[in-house]
């Protein structure tokens, strides 16, 4: 329990840190890329339509976990409670295998589909699925389009990273005026090590050059400093989204999920304002699903009583316990407690009680049964072996 100076101070915080995003998203409200939040009109999955409005949801601080979501009433299993719109998205790094996307909302494409934009200075294409998109797209590609990222892909795709192309567009938007260069500090940045620091210097210097080659002008890249880049691309290394469209429409979220395990591979990545605030639970009571483009829709996996937190698994849930923990520690720089985890351990705990009181046990048996048994040696010489065997049984069941 916190006493009421601490309570205060709590309350301080949250009250600064809630008008800071206020203040944010009232910057994003008057630029051409999208912060759209809100409750459904329509529900994908029942079809029963819904009046529009706020989400029942609110943005806290947590007792240990810095800002949470949580619910303003009950959520009953299987709500569709809000969808949101990215902030910045970009598509899988090209390939044989990369699937034919969208350039801005990461929609699959069939091989003829999409609309042609236009040639990029590196003989690459950009497609659009259609008219709306491209023209939400002009908010970065009028300066994506002026320079030669040959280099810097071939970097990137090289080292295998996929986050340097969300920075190389988050750059082109606030060049162009589309974004501010403080669009993304309300997100919680990651820890980085010096080794990856300095990799992302290397990276940092290659997106300068590409830029002063294609002669923008120094006053619209002055933001574009080392502290910049370094800071944008720790934001995005852990409030981005993988995403995994499921495509279609679905009766239930059984048949959603079952879906995504046949599903396609990941189209690209998003990064969103109200959903990088929802916390990790190894058992989550909410989940973040992609249906046919990079629009997020936030459904409630059990029900929700008021005031309960909202939390998402980060990774893969499946995984065994050690294997979350590695994972969440060198991914995200935290060590997870949530209510799994300690069931785990208490589970553990029991067994190897189990077993040592099973195995103690089974030692005092033997040792009785072969003093009977050795009694019986004078007599029945056949029957004593038998007995001899039947013990060993036993005590080979007791140590499995």
């Amino acid at each position: 329990m916190f006493s009421s100076a601490g309570s205060i101070v709590l309350r301080r915080r949250a009250s600064s840190e809630l008008r800071q995003l206020l203040t944010v998203l009232r910057q994003l409200s008057h630029s051409p890329f999208s912060t759209h939040t809100s409750s459904p009109e329509k529900d994908d999955y029942s079809g029963k339509s819904t009046k529009l409005g706020p989400p029942p949801i609110q943005v806290s601080l947590t007792e240990s976990a810095g800002r949470g979501v949580f619910a303003t009433r009950r959520i009953g299993a299987g709500e569709l409670i809000h969808t949101a719109e990215p902030l910045v998205t970009h598509p899988a790094p090209s390939g044989r295998d990369a699937p034919h996307v969208c350039y801005y909302c990461l929609r699959l494409l069939g091989k003829r589909d999409g609309v042609l934009v236009a040639t990029a200075p590196n003989g690459g294409l950009w497609y659009f699925c259609g008219d709306v998109c491209r023209e939400r797209a002009k908010v970065f590609l009028e300066v994506e389009r002026k320079a030669d990222w040959s280099f810097y892909d071939k970097h990137c795709r090289m080292r295998q990273l996929k986050y340097p192309f969300m920075v190389k567009r988050v750059a082109c938007m606030v060049i162009s005026g589309g974004a501010s260069a403080d669009c993304l500090d309300i997100l919680q940045p990651a820890f980085l090590h010096p080794e990856t620091i300095i990799e992302m210097e290397e990276e940092f210097e290659l997106l300068k050059a590409t830029f002063l080659k294609a002669q923008i002008n120094d006053e619209l890249i002055a933001f574009l400093t080392k502290q910049w880049y370094i800071g944008i691309l720790a934001r995005l290394r852990i409030n981005s989204f993988r995403i995994e469209l499921i495509g279609g429409s679905y009766e239930n979220l059984l048949a959603s999920a079952a879906s995504v395990v046949e599903g396609e591979a990941a189209v690209g990545n998003a990064v969103y304002m109200l959903p990088s605030f929802y916390n990790h639970d190894c058992d989550p009571n909410v989940n973040i699903l992609w249906i046919e483009n990079a629009d997020a829709k936030i459904r409630a996996l059990r029900d929700i009583e008021a005031g309960e937190e909202l939390r998402i698994c980060y990774i893969d849930a499946s995984m065994d316990c050690k294997a979350r923990q590695t994972l969440l520690a060198e991914g995200f720089g935290f060590q997870c407690h949530c209510l799994r985890k300690e069931q785990a351990k208490a589970i553990s705990k029991t067994l190897l009680y189990k077993r040592k009181l099973c195995l103690s046990s089974a030692k005092l048996i033997v040792k009785a049964l072969v003093l009977a048994s050795v009694q019986m040696v004078t007599s029945d010489l056949r029957a004593a072996n038998l007995f001899i065997l039947l013990n060993i049984i036993i005590l080979f069941r007791f140590k499995t």
